[in-house]
Parts: C-alpha cells; structure tokens; sequence
C-alpha cells in the first residue's frame, strides 16, 4: 500500500527534474545566443577603430608632407 503512495511522489519528482534539465538546456542556448552577439558586437567595433584609425592616418599624411 506505501508503494502506492510513494510512485506519484516518485513521478513528480521526476517530472520536475526534466522540468530543471529542460530550464538549463534552454538557458545554455541562450548564453550561447548572447556569446555570438558578443563577438559579432566586438568585431564590428574593432573594425570601425580600424576605419577610424586608418582615416586619422590618412588626414594626418598630409599635414606631415607640406612639412
């Protein structure tokens, strides 16, 4: 008769187990998700600071000929 009892605690026990399993799988996606913006942020930033840097360059070439 405890048996009886103790398989529904056993079952939700278990269901929020795959409950946790399935949180931490879709949180890892997520994580992942936000680590690819991240890098995709950080390049296009290092590309304008190369634009940036190679347009002060060209400005400052000039400047440094009629010297």
């Amino acid at each position: 008769m405890k048996a009886i009892l103790y398989i529904p605690l056993l079952l939700a026990l278990a269901a929020c187990g795959v409950e946790t399993a399935g949180t931490a799988a879709t949180a890892a996606v997520l994580k992942k998700q936000e680590l690819e913006q991240a890098r995709q942020t950080q390049e296009q930033v290092r590309q304008k600071l190369e634009n940036a840097t190679q347009r002060t360059q060209q400005l400052a070439d000039p400047a440094e000929n009629e010297k």
